[in-house]
């Protein structure tokens, strides 16, 4: 929905003593991809075609439950944020059929399904209306759900809105652009949510993305979570204000959180300072809590983060991201807009059609090949140390990751050329993932031979990168 948080996790098990919170994703494989807005069937399809293959762990959804309907405004995106009920039946995506059918295909292929789980509020607007499964609602009466007694109405601000982001009442009290604020200290409100949150557990669901987790205080995440029914992955957004007095740090307790400093700040760096600055790039939450991404569909419509239209450098800051020791990765799979508040591409009643990349806007950042090819490499990585750093002391780097991967990335405007690097690979050919796909044997791009003294030679073009790891190791 229209603002960013960052996610929180605390999931216990009922009548259990302790907590059941997963505080990274279990598994080799941990990479997280956002296919937003896509629908279930087509997210079933990627899940086998692409995703497992390509070795991705898991998958974000949009949000499942039933949402508002708003033709006049075009269908915006943002509508699924606004929840009527907690229904599957028939979301603009698919039908709750669709929804188990996809769960059970990503399985199948290896991947597991995160729910975006929007959990601090329901709609904004007064007039209410018919969600899209049929059920009547207004501002604070959704029959069956809640009514006005499991709302908070803070009297503050004239309407009720957040106004003021110094006052942690306000922002974990009052509304969020009108959207009826859920009092989520309440006991039935709190049995209400983790229900749904069942529900989906019950399908085969994996964990949450926590929407607007900073609108709601970390020991009423606490609580609402310690009622699921099996462990489950949780993160959280809470997006970071400086001098704001609710901070990510807070909801670390409870689980994973997303670092939204990560995505502005690799901008940056890319941007307007030197790539060998990232020698010791971090964030302040600890890195086995935060989740990192380059950009999510909040940060990508507004400035500061790099974004599909950067093209060749965004593909590199998505595969440093990979390559990096910092964080769970997020990947983020966009559609073109032309407003910030344009929805997927649809049909003329507002359904999601099925997605084919690279047409019809959908842009499939996921499935390029430099992204697509560096999830490999972070898993053939994974639990090895930074070694064999080098700079130019500007914008050209390299780094091994152990004796599994070796990445360059050249910012400059030159290539470069006449340089031999040194690697803890094992002596053999592998096949630069950057430019070509790995196959048992054989690559279908450059291949790059390092000696039993860990050197190769490689010339890199500008605004470019090779990446060499040893699960792509031709001979």
């Amino acid at each position: 929905m229209r603002r960013l948080l960052i996610v929180l996790l605390s999931l216990s098990l009922a009548g259990l003593s302790g907590p059941v919170a997963q505080a990274a994703p279990s598994g080799d494989r941990d990479v997280i991809v956002q296919l937003f807005e896509w629908n279930w069937n087509s997210v079933a399809r990627e899940c086998g075609q692409v995703l497992g293959p390509k070795g991705y762990g898991a998958v974000q959804v949009s949000p499942p439950q039933e949402h508002v309907v708003l033709p006049g405004s075009g269908y915006p995106w943002w509508q699924d944020y606004q929840p009527v009920s907690y229904k599957l039946d028939n979301t603009r995506r698919g039908t709750r059929g669709q929804f188990v059918a996809m769960v059970n295909s990503c399985h199948a292929a290896g991947v597991k399904v995160y729910a975006d789980a929007v959990i601090n509020h329901m709609t904004g607007g007064s007039s209410g209306g018919t969600g899209s499964a049929g059920s009547a609602y207004s501002h604070y009466d959704y029959p069956g759900t809640y009514q006005t007694q499991d709302f908070h109405h803070c009297g503050r601000n004239g309407n009720d809105d957040i106004v003021n982001y110094n006052d942690r009442y306000e922002v974990q009290n009052c509304e969020l652009v009108d959207l009826a604020d859920l009092a989520t200290e309440s006991d039935y409100v709190r049995g209400r949510i983790a229900a749904y949150l069942n529900d989906l557990l019950s399908i085969g669901v994996d964990g949450f993305r926590i929407d607007a987790a900073k609108h709601i205080p970390a020991t009423d995440i606490a609580a609402i979570t310690s009622r699921l029914s099996r462990p489950a992955y949780v993160y959280q957004e809470v997006i970071y204000g400086a001098g704001e007095p609710i901070t990510p740090d807070e909801y670390v307790g409870n689980g994973d959180v997303l670092e939204f400093r990560y995505g502005k700040d690799l901008a940056k760096i890319f941007n307007t300072e030197r790539l060998a600055y990232l020698r010791t790039f971090a964030e302040p939450l600890p890195s086995d809590h935060a989740v990192v991404f380059t950009d999510n569909h909040d940060t990508q419509r507004g400035t500061g983060v790099l974004t599909f239209r950067d093209n060749g450098r965004y593909a590199m800051a998505n595969a440093f991201m990979l390559a990096w020791t910092y964080g769970t990765p997020k990947v983020m799979s966009s559609y073109e807009y032309s407003s910030n508040d344009e929805g997927p591409p649809s049909t003329s009643t507002g359904q999601t059609v099925d997605t084919t990349c690279f047409t019809n806007r959908w842009r499939c950042e996921h499935e390029w090949r430099v992204i697509a090819n560096m999830v490999g490499f972070h898993n053939a990585v994974r639990g090895t140390a930074v070694t064999e750093w080098w700079d130019n002391g500007n914008d050209a780097i390299a780094f091994g990751r152990g004796d599994k991967g070796y990445l360059i990335l050249n910012d400059e405007s030159t290539a470069l050329t006449g340089r031999s690097y040194h690697t803890d690979l094992p002596a053999g050919t592998y096949c630069d993932v950057f430019h070509g796909d790995y196959t048992p044997g054989h690559c279908s791009g450059s291949t790059y031979t390092v000696d039993s003294s860990g050197w190769f030679r490689a010339d890199v073009a500008a605004t470019d990168g090779l990446a060499l790891h040893a699960d792509a190791k031709v001979s």
